[in-house]
């Protein structure tokens, strides 16, 4: 695990699973129809069971790329699940490095709503969707490094990390973003 202080916020980076998170919101890798598919995405509606996409259907009529909706957490650990869809990545030039931000901040931006204290993310849009890890990483990063100089909260944001590829490059992104 590697960690740093921002302001009087925590940044975490961990190895892990992220169905198995105690932060009061998790984020999914949602697509914009919201129908549960595989890795992270399948992944949470296996763990958190059919109310989460229950509660999906009856609220939303789908997401657009960059934004990010909110639901209970089913039989997670977490409360809530906030539902963001990254950007299918082509060659950069479709505003994904933009979509990827966007999708990330929006994210932040229902947990300040919510007053919510601690969440984790996936590396969002770098699966199925095929984001070069290394520029998603940076990405990701920098959204949340500024957001937290910004707004002081949330007080805990977690980067969980399927894989040791992924958890060493974000920490490596990390230790150059802040040294």
């Amino acid at each position: 695990m590697k960690q740093v202080k921002i302001g009087n916020c925590i940044l975490e980076i961990v190895q892990g699973d992220i169905t198995e998170q105690d932060t009061e919101a998790i984020v999914n890798a949602a697509n914009e129809a919201l129908i549960p598919g595989g890795g992270v995405d399948g992944a949470i509606h296996r763990k958190g069971g059919p109310k989460i996409l229950e509660e999906l259907r009856a609220k939303y009529k789908g997401c657009p790329t960059g934004q990010a909706v909110i639901t209970g957490a089913g039989n997670l650990k977490a409360r809530y699940v906030i539902h963001a869809v990254g950007p299918i990545y082509k060659n950069g030039k479709r505003c994904e490095p933009e979509l990827l931000a966007n999708a990330y901040k929006n994210s932040l931006l229902k947990a300040l709503k919510y007053n919510i204290n601690s969440i984790s993310f996936p590396a969002l849009s770098t699966g199925a969707y095929g984001y070069p890890l290394e520029e998603a990483a940076e990405i990701a990063l920098k959204i949340v490094i500024n957001f937290l100089k910004e707004y002081q909260k949330p007080k805990l944001v977690r980067f969980v990390l399927w894989g040791e590829n992924s958890y060493k490059t974000f920490e490596e992104v990390l230790k150059n973003l802040v040294s």
